[in-house]
C-alpha cells in the first residue's frame, strides 16, 4: 500500500515530525510493514490542501500537523476532517472528507506506546478542511505550543508511529458527544476494536440533520454509532437514536463495543438475526464468549428463570459473566428465557444456566429436591391476616414484612403470625445433576 505522507512548510510540527521521518527512513528502507511511503511538502496550510490527494498515487493520505489550543497541553493526537456545519478553517461547510478508521485506531495505540513522558494520546472530535478529497485520510498532530511543536522527541515519536502502526480488524464507529479531545471514545478504542472515524462534539449534536450523520455513516463505512449519554441531552439522544435507527445503523454501548470486539463481526450480526426472530427491540448482552462460531438459541425454562431472577438478579447476571453465553433483554424485561450461545456450546451452556439457577434458589430460598422437582417454599405477608389481628395499614406492615415484630394494644404480633406459605415445584429433567 502506498501511503502519502503530507507536511506544510508553514508547520513546524510537520516540519519536524517529516524530518523524524526522512531520518527513519534513510537508514533503513522507504517500505516499512509492506507500505510504500512518499513524503510530499507544501507551501501552504494543510487546511486548505484541496484535492492533495489527485498528486498522488497513494491509497492513503496522512497529514503530518501541529495541534493548537486555547488551554494548552503536551498531547498526542489522530482526527479525521470535515465541517458539520460552517467552515471557519477551510474546507467546504457541511462536508466531511473520507475517514481513514482503522488507521487512526493502529496510530493511536502506536503513539500511546511511543509517547514521550508527560505526552497524553487522544481522538480529536471531526474539525477543519480539507473536506474535498476522494481519497481516506487522517490527521496526526503534536499539541499544543511552539514548544510541543519543535520537540524532536515528540517527532520521533509520531514518526515511529506512523511508520509502525498496523490496522487490524476492527468495528468502524462514528461517535456522537465528546470534548474536543474524545475522551470516551478513546477510552473504548485503546481497549477494544472500535475504530472511530467521523466524532461530533457534544456542541455540534443538536444540529445534525440526517442528511449529515448519513455522510458520517458513509464517509467512514461505520458498522455502528456510540452516542456518549453523558455528553448529550436525553432528548438529543432520543433523537438521534431515531434518526439512525432510520438509517438502519446499530447504536452499541461502551460495554457493547467492547464485548463485541471479542468475537468476529459476522458472528454478532448472526447473534443480531437471531433477537430479531424472537421480536423487535431487543438487546444483545455478550458476557464470556468468544471467537466466532454458529449461534443458536437456548431456552432456560421460564419459570425456573422469573424464580431466580426474584430471588437475586444481580447475582444471576453476576454468573453469567464466566459463560460462553449471551443474554437477551427487552423493555418488558431484564433478561429473556432464551439465550444464544455456540451450537456446539449449546449442552454445556445449557446445564450451566440451570445450575446457576439451582444453586442461588439454594442460597436465596427454602428449596428442597423431590425427585426432578425443585420445590420452592415462599413465605408471604398476608394482609387478611393482619388485619384480622388488628394491625392497622400503613409503617406496621412494613416493619412485619421485613421481619420484625410489633406490639399491638399489648399484644406481640410476630411476622410468621402474618405470613402464608406459597409453595413452587418446578420440573428439572436430571435434578440430580445440578444439586
Amino acid at each position: 500500500m502506498k501511503i502519502a505522507l503530507i507536511s506544510s512548510q508553514l508547520d513546524p510540527a510537520g516540519v519536524n515530525i517529516s524530518g523524524e521521518i526522512r531520518r527513519i527512513l534513510e537508514c533503513k528502507s522507504p517500505v516499512e510493514n509492506g507500505n510504500r511511503f512518499e513524503l510530499i511538502e507544501i507551501g501552504e496550510r494543510l487546511i486548505h490542501a484541496a484535492n492533495i490527494d489527485r498528486k498522488t498515487d497513494a491509497s492513503l493520505i496522512i497529514f503530518l500537523s501541529r495541534h493548537s489550543s486555547e488551554r494548552p497541553a503536551k498531547v498526542l493526537t489522530v482526527h479525521a476532517t470535515g465541517n458539520f456545519r460552517e467552515a471557519a478553517l477551510g474546507g467546504k461547510p457541511e462536508s466531511l472528507a473520507p475517514a481513514a478508521p482503522e488507521w487512526m485506531h493502529a496510530i493511536l495505540r502506536e503513539l500511546t506506546l511511543n509517547a514521550p513522558p508527560g505526552y497524553r494520546v487522544s481522538y480529536e472530535v471531526t474539525h477543519h478542511g480539507p473536506t474535498e478529497l476522494e481519497k481516506p485520510s487522517l490527521f496526526v498532530e503534536i499539541g499544543s505550543t511552539v514548544e510541543e511543536w519543535s520537540d524532536r522527541t515528540a517527532g520521533a515519536a509520531v514518526a515511529r508511529s506512523v511508520l509502525t502502526a498496523v490496522p487490524v480488524a476492527t468495528i468502524r464507529a462514528i461517535g456522537f458527544g465528546a470534548t474536543h479531545y474524545a475522551k470516551r471514545q478513546t477510552e473504548i478504542s485503546l481497549k477494544s476494536g472500535a475504530a472511530f472515524g467521523h466524532i461530533a462534539h457534544s456542541r455540534e449534536v443538536e444540529f445534525l440533520t440526517p442528511h449529515i450523520i448519513s455522510e458520517m455513516r458513509e464517509k467512514t463505512g461505520a458498522m455502528v454509532a456510540y452516542i456518549d449519554k453523558k455528553a448529550v441531552p436525553a432528548a438529543a439522544v432520543t433523537r438521534l437514536a431515531g434518526i439512525l435507527q432510520a438509517q438502519e445503523l446499530p447504536v452499541l454501548s461502551e460495554r457493547e463495543l467492547v464485548s463485541v470486539s471479542r468475537i468476529s463481526w459476522g458472528t454478532w450480526q448472526q447473534i443480531c438475526t437471531l433477537a430479531g426472530q424472537l421480536g423487535e427491540g431487543l438487546r444483545c448482552h455478550i458476557h464470556a464468549l468468544t471467537g466466532f462460531g454458529r449461534p443458536v438459541l437456548v431456552t432456560l425454562d421460564p419459570t425456573l428463570l422469573r424464580f431466580t431472577l426474584a430471588s437475586g438478579e444481580a447475582e444471576f447476571l453476576t454468573g453469567l459473566e464466566t459463560l460462553q453465553v449471551v443474554h437477551l433483554s427487552s423493555p418488558k424485561g431484564p433478561v429473556l428465557p432464551e439465550f444464544v450461545t455456540y451450537a456446539e456450546l449449546a449442552p454445556l451452556v445449557l446445564h450451566d444456566l440451570i445450575s446457576l439457577c439451582v444453586s442461588l434458589l439454594s442460597i436465596k430460598q427454602d428449596a428442597s429436591v423431590e425427585g426432578d422437582h425443585l420445590v420452592i417454599v415462599r413465605k408471604r405477608f398476608d394482609p387478611g391476616k393482619a388485619e384480622e389481628l388488628g394491625v392497622p395499614k400503613g409503617p406496621l406492615y412494613g416493619l412485619l414484612m421485613n421481619g420484625q415484630a410489633v406490639e399491638i394494644e399489648g399484644r406481640v404480633v410476630t411476622p410468621d403470625m402474618v405470613r402464608f406459605c406459597d409453595i413452587e415445584k418446578i420440573r428439572i429433567p436430571g435434578l440430580e445433576r445440578y444439586v
